[in-house]
This record gives structure tokens, sequence and C-alpha cells, in this order.
């Protein structure tokens, strides 16, 4: 967990207005749900090994004793919990609010959430997430609606060139069953596939053996990863779909696919003033993965080329908002991983802003500096105008310095007797 300095502050601020102002411009509408939810919602088995790492909350009233008796049994000590993603609490928040939203829900959520990770670069213990998801539509628009309406906040933020890794759940329990791997196996069998670009082909196959997987079903995931195949370019579609599988993939699925690839084509990055018609930024990778318990069907990881590691990811998950509405809904989401991504957007400061720093002498009364402050406030924009008192110090050019690291572009000297608005403002840089 990290303190912000105001620099620092204002950036991600400003990386976070414009994601907000592009989803918002894509028909979504943001919601805000409580960093606490119920104990065993957290923990229903449905949020993969997150929920091992989720912050619990003791009951309230337990004393050591009652502490003690309980040791080992985290729900009898615990009645709530800090929420460690945002996609339980938005199926909480749909079931409790069905009647007031509309049939399709096109949802934005932007907010901390909390993990018991092991610190490391770019892994925090409280984070950032950015999150889109639309509920109530089981159709390939929604998942084509989630992609455009990213891939354009990151052309926004300035990351031209991202691509989305997309696969399905369903085509990965397909391809397990024609290769022979019995479904209690596949749990495991799937996080050994999910290493595939770290250990290659021989790392798979090798760990799927030390896994005592079913033999003749590893020999025929073997063979299919050393089949030859012809170096060629193949945009996204049906024929580099089925090219990348085993034969016989359920037309279902695959139409399913590209279906998205076909509506994310003619969307377009709509924030570039010139965006490539026809051009689909996404790649099918039938080893995809992703370890969330919940997911159902389209599986998704935004790549850019700047950056060995994703920037964000989603998925279907039809499944979940039943447990808390008792009918199923049809939901799917995306996720853009802030905490990385701000680290890579270079954004300049509103050009339309004026940020002032009043540098006074000490002898300057209170009442004229406090009618200096409201009357270049009343003169600047009323939304993004900022002014802020600096009593002068020996060492001027550090102020100035220190000011225009702060996001101030412009200052003022003022002196005893200087009427208000009478002030000469002259640029930082």
């Amino acid at each position: 967990m990290r303190d912000i300095l105001p620099a620092d502050k204002a950036r991600r601020e400003r990386v976070l207005s414009v994601i907000r102002e592009r989803y918002l411009a894509h028909g979504f509408d943001e919601i805000e749900t409580p960093a606490v939810e119920e104990y065993d919602r957290l923990h229903a088995g449905i949020g993969g090994d997150n929920e091992k790492l989720s912050y619990n909350i003791l009951r309230r009233g337990l004393d050591a004793e009652a502490i003690a008796a309980g040791a080992g049994d985290p729900a009898a000590l615990s009645d709530l919990g800090l929420r460690y993603d945002l996609t339980v609490p938005l199926s909480r928040f749909y079931a409790s609010n069905r009647g007031q939203l509309p049939g399709v829900f096109r949802a934005i959520q932007i907010g901390p959430v909390w993990r018991a990770e092991r610190p490391q670069k770019g892994r925090y213990r409280q984070f950032m997430q950015c999150d889109i998801d639309i509920m109530g539509d089981d159709t390939s628009r929604a998942e084509a609606e989630l992609l455009v309406a990213s891939l354009d906040a990151l052309d926004a933020l300035g990351l031209t060139g991202a691509t989305v890794r997309i696969n399905d759940r369903r085509v990965l329990d397909w391809m397990l069953d024609s290769f022979g791997f019995a479904i209690e196996e596949r749990p495991g069998v799937l996080i050994t596939i999910d290493k595939l670009d770290k250990i290659g082909p021989d790392g798979i196959v090798a760990e799927l053996r030390e896994r005592g997987a079913t033999a003749s079903a590893v020999d025929a995931f073997d063979a299919f990863l050393r089949r030859p195949q012809t170096m060629e370019y193949n945009p996204f579609g049906e024929r580099q779909i089925r090219k990348a599988l085993p034969e016989g993939a359920p037309d279902e699925i695959v139409a399913h696919l590209v279906g998205i690839g076909e509506a994310v084509a003619v969307g377009g990055g709509t924030s570039s003033p010139e965006p490539v018609e026809g051009a689909i930024p996404l790649v099918f990778d039938p080893f995809l993965v992703r370890g969330m318990g919940y997911y159902t069907g389209t599986i998704f990881e935004l790549a850019h080329p700047s950056v060995s590691y994703s920037l964000g990811g989603g998925g279907r998950y039809d499944g979940m908002i039943g447990r808390f509405l008792g009918q199923q809904v049809p939901a799917v989401g995306f996720s853009l991983g802030f905490e990385r991504l701000v680290d890579l957007v270079e954004l300049d400061a509103d050009a339309d802003s004026s940020s002032v720093v009043l540098v006074h002498d000490a002898d300057v009364p209170v009442a004229e500096l406090v009618a200096h402050k409201a009357a270049l406030l009343r003169s600047l924009s009323p939304s993004k105008g900022r002014v802020r008192l600096e009593r002068r110090v020996k060492n001027f050019k550090a102020l100035l310095e220190r000011s225009a690291a702060d996001g101030y572009n412009a200052f003022a000297t003022v002196s005893v007797g200087a009427e208000p608005g009478t002030l000469e403002i002259k640029p930082l840089a």
C-alpha cells in the first residue's frame, strides 16, 4: 500500500478522467459499491485464488477467548471482508437493484480493491481497478462493445497499437475433452496450460505427466502442440480460429468469436482522428486460460507492444449473478490494469487550466491575500482554475520549481497595498 504525492495523484486523476470520459461516451453508466462485502459472498468459491488473498474483518464484540477458540476457522471469526475485485460486488449490486435498472445494463466501476499479495513491482495490496460490464446481453454485441470501448480508451491515452488475446472457456473444455482429459483433472490441467508462454510445450507436457494426467490425453495434446504449421498471416476470423484448434471445433462457439471480430473491426478507435477501417486488433489464442473460476465463455487479455505483461482482461461470467438472484443473467466484463497502465501513459496537464501560485511577502495582511486569491479565482475558469498562496522564501527559484512539479503553470508576486485584479501573471515555464 502506498502514499501518493500530489503530482502523482494529479497524474492518476488525469488518466482516470480520460478512461471515464471514453467509457461514458460509449453509453456506460458509473455506479459505486461498498469496499466491504459479506464474508460468505467473498468466499463463495467463485473468486479463484483471490479468495485466499482477501482481507477478512473480525466480527464485532469478539474477546480474546472467542478469537482463540475460533483459530483456524476464518468463517467463525469474520462476517465481513474487503472486496478483492469489483465483479463480485457488481453481481450483488445487480441482484439487489435489478428492478431499477434497464434490461441491458452497462456499468462503470472505478475504485480500490484489496488483496494480501506479496508486494512487488506493479503488484500492490491496495490498487485501483477500472471495470466496465454488460449484464443482460448474451450476444457477441456485448463483448464487442467492451472491447471497442476499452481499445478506444487506450487510444485516447496515447497507447495506440494495443491488441486483445481472445479465447473461449467452452473451446478449452471442448479441446480438453477431445484430447481425452477426464473432467475431474481439467482444473489442474488448465493451471499447467496457463504456463505455456513461460515454460513452453516441453515444459507443459512434462508437468502434465508429473501431475499424473491421463497418459493418452497427454500424448494427444503433445502431438497437437507439435503438429506441422505453415507460416502465413491470417487476419482474425474463422480460418485463423479453426486452424488453431483441433478439427471439429463447435460451429456455435466459432461463430460467436467471429462475430466479435467483425464488430470490433467496424467499431474502430472512435477517439483516434484516423481509425484504420477493417483492422481487427484481436488475436485468437486457444491456450489463453485466465484463472478466475467464474468465467463461462469468452475470455480476453489486453496486450501492448511496449510491455511484456498484460494491461487488463476479462470475460463472460454468465453463472455468477444467478447465485445471488436465483435466476441466470448473462454478464461479461473487462478490467483495465490501472496501476500498470498509469506508468505507461504520458499526459500533459490540461492546457485549458490555469494554476497560479501567489508568492507574497511576509508583511502582506491576510485580508489582502484572501482578496487577491478571490479576485484571481473569479477571473479563471470556474471548474479548472487553481490558486495557491506561498510565502516568499530566500530560495525563490526552488519555490517556483516545486510549484511547477506540483502542476502549477503560472505565478505572481504580491506586495503590500497591491490592488486585487492588477497582479502580473507570469508563466512558470
